[in-house]
């Protein structure tokens, strides 16, 4: 507890930041699916359809651009000084709200970066499997609770 007694203001300003990020991936899907989903399924039939998540793909696609871009704005040989607080409120709390796809896609970029293919190559496959598994014994579990 020592730790988050510290840094409640940081830890507020995170969920803000995420609450922001929430509500405007509601909205962005929201208005994907709606407005991209149902035209693209009458052009192609059923291998653009509606069924499949266009407005998820297109915040974890926005929202990994957008994380690259915070990221490489903020570092030390970046254009913008902020402070740790504001980084925090970007990344974490506003765009990890929006999706936490663009956090996964950061570190899986860092470590591209650093040489690293082995542990990206691990990081993409083990948190695709182990999600998707994991998604799949939530759904089981609660169907289960559902009876």
């Amino acid at each position: 507890m020592n730790f988050l007694g510290s840094n409640l203001a940081n830890v507020a300003w995170v969920a803000l930041g995420g609450a922001a990020g929430s509500a405007l991936r509601f909205i962005v899907s929201g208005w994907v699916a709606h407005e991209l989903g149902d035209p693209l399924s009458r052009l192609s039939g059923k291998w653009l359809s509606v069924a499949f998540p266009w407005g998820t793909l297109t915040v974890n696609i926005i929202g990994s651009l957008l994380i690259g871009m915070v990221a490489a704005l903020v570092s030390s040989d970046g254009r913008w000084l902020v402070s740790p607080g504001l980084r925090q409120f970007l990344m974490l709390g506003v765009l990890g709200g929006f999706t936490t796809f663009s956090s996964f896609s950061l570190q899986t970029l860092e470590l591209l970066r650093d040489g690293e293919w082995f542990m990206a190559s691990a990081n993409i496959l083990i948190s695709v499997a182990v999600c998707l598994i994991a998604v799949w014994a939530g759904f089981t579990l609660a169907s289960l609770l559902n009876r």
